[in-house]
């Protein structure tokens, strides 16, 4: 790809706006109050924006590999403390994909280097749901499960946070785990349940 057609697709893409709306950049300077924080993969192929037909400013988005959400890496952390604190977000979604790079990798017994302690945590869902993904013979399916279920754990380690605690008790967030299927381009909705989870962890995790 030439990169300088970026630029011209820039150009194209600002004047577009500007027939529509001549203040339309004016009005994008002035602040952000998105509704959503949108934990997603780095994959190539998933849009967040795009997935989920919504503008820019609608949602704050953090992605990295298998859209995790380490307890101490820094990075994840600190989105979901400007969202949820200072951005007052009012939903934070995690949302995986099928055919996911980083769960398969996690799948395979190989060194990968630099990415061990990071697939490493995906391979902690393997272990806490080993019964469940042993017992499904296709790899395919297995494969899908473990996306599923990584979105259900990180999903869990959202709600371990102090902010997410405390935005619940005061205001009501709510946490969604969601699957984008890239073969039909349908978001699935894993109808986590952001109450019953938190009564089951707050024993141990909470932090208010």
């Amino acid at each position: 790809m030439d990169i300088s057609q970026i630029f011209k697709n820039n150009q194209n893409w600002v004047q577009n706006k500007l027939d529509l709306d001549p203040n339309y950049f004016k009005e994008l300077s002035e602040g952000q109050n998105p509704e959503i924080l949108y934990i997603g993969c780095s994959d190539s192929r998933v849009t967040a924006e795009e997935l989920m037909g919504v503008p820019p400013g609608y949602a704050f988005i953090h992605r990295n590999i298998a859209n995790m959400v380490p307890t101490i890496d820094l990075s994840s952390q600190s989105v979901i403390d400007y969202a949820v604190m200072h951005l007052k977000v009012n939903h934070v979604v995690v949302c995986g994909h099928y055919y996911c790079g980083g769960v398969k990798a996690a799948m395979q017994s190989a060194d990968l280097g630099l990415l061990n302690p990071w697939l490493r945590s995906i391979r902690d869902v393997y272990r806490l749901h080993r019964k469940e993904l042993n017992a499904i013979e296709d790899e395919e399916e297995k494969y899908k499960r473990l996306v599923e279920l990584n979105v259900q754990e990180q999903c869990i380690n959202v709600i371990k946070t102090s902010e997410v605690q405390r935005a619940y008790r005061d205001r009501g967030i709510t946490v969604h785990g969601w699957v984008f299927d890239i073969h039909s381009g349908k978001l699935i909705d894993l109808k986590i349940d952001f109450r019953k989870i938190l009564e089951e962890i707050m024993e141990i995790y909470r932090l208010s």
